[in-house]
């Protein structure tokens, strides 16, 4: 015998009331806003919504990738904020039932992300000075000791640019690759290490070039 469309309505709000963050909408449908955190690009927000749109009962997914806040709507008892918080974090994410009250958090993550493009800057316009310098001297007179030693100053700026600079990427491609999952930070962490590594490399075999200068660049744009 089939539940009568009140009943279903009656349950779910039942279930839903026990959650400050989940609104009960007419017909029965829940709603809950989600912050998420690690996403940056179009492939992110796919792999949210479809990742979260196949839980049972889940009749809406949309992410709104500038604030990073996720909108589910479901029917039915079988979702609950710690289920669509488990997915999240099943493909790589964090997520927790976005709480207006709580926008200091997302301040602190913007003033650091500010800071961190801010170091990005300061160091690739520094080690790109000394670059330009490298350059033109292999096409003219520079003597091997001085292009080493502007590559070695590179190093010590680049280093731990890279380190504070980093970071958000670095975090969030170990989420991933925790959760067996890819994402775009995982490729750009890859290669921002690997041209770093090679660049010492090449400073500690006295060669002519290095590229800590694309590096640091490359964390400043993105």
């Amino acid at each position: 015998m089939n539940a009568h469309p009140r009943d279903i309505e009656s349950q779910t709000a039942k279930a839903a009331a026990n959650d400050a963050f989940v609104t009960v909408l007419p017909g029965g449908l829940c709603h809950l806003d989600m912050a998420v955190e690690g996403m940056h690009c179009a492939g992110c927000m796919r792999k949210v919504e479809k990742a979260v749109g196949a839980l049972p009962g889940v009749t809406l997914a949309r992410v709104n990738l500038t604030e990073k806040r996720l909108a589910v709507e479901w029917t039915g008892n079988d979702v609950s904020p710690q289920g669509v918080s488990e997915t999240l974090r099943g493909v790589g994410f964090d997520g927790h039932p976005f709480d207006p009250a709580v926008t200091g958090k997302k301040s602190t993550e913007d003033k650091r992300l500010l800071k961190a493009m801010a170091v990005a800057g300061f160091a690739a316009m520094n080690i790109m000075l000394l670059s330009i310098s490298v350059w033109s001297g292999n096409v003219s007179d520079i003597t091997p000791e001085t292009r080493d030693l502007f590559h070695w100053i590179s190093a010590l700026i680049a280093i731990p640019a890279v380190a504070y600079s980093g970071q958000p990427f670095f975090e969030s491609a170990i989420r991933a690759l925790k959760a067996r999952t890819l994402n775009m930070d995982v490729p750009i962490s890859l290669a921002v290490l690997l041209a770093l590594v090679a660049s010492v490399l090449q400073t500690l075999r006295s060669a002519e070039d290095a590229y800590f200068d694309s590096a640091v660049m490359l964390l400043f744009f993105l």
